[in-house]
């Protein structure tokens, strides 16, 4: 199983940036997908999460600005960035709880990430 990203970019603060991310391999069923962010020095942070029917969540510090979505169809997740500000700067990473086949486990798979930097 495989995520990939695309996306990545330099934008000016208050642009617009959308992030793809599709999984491919032998995947039986996609659970939750997600992004998460990465700043030099910080920790990895959630930024939005959607799972496969019911709300998405999104951290307080995106909300109104970006917009995740998802075509399981296509087991792809996007991430739409709007208002960007300087410090949404960081490695934005793809996370996917996938399912392997019908009776196993869950495992968590993440993308080799996509840097976002937004200058002022």
């Amino acid at each position: 199983v495989q995520l990939v990203e695309s996306g990545r970019g330099l934008v000016q603060a208050g642009g617009s940036l959308k992030l793809s991310c599709a999984a491919s391999g032998s995947i039986f069923s996609i659970n939750a997908m997600g992004w998460y962010r990465q700043a030099p020095g910080k920790p990895r942070d959630l930024v939005a999460r959607i799972p496969d029917g019911g709300s998405t969540n999104y951290a307080d510090s995106v909300k109104g600005r970006f917009t995740i979505s998802r075509d399981n169809a296509k087991n792809t997740v996007w991430l739409q960035m709007s208002s960007l500000k300087p410090e949404d700067t960081a490695v934005y990473y793809c996370n996917a709880d996938i399912k392997l086949s019908l009776s196993g486990r869950v495992y968590a798979y993440w993308g080799q990430g996509t840097l976002v930097t937004v200058s002022s």
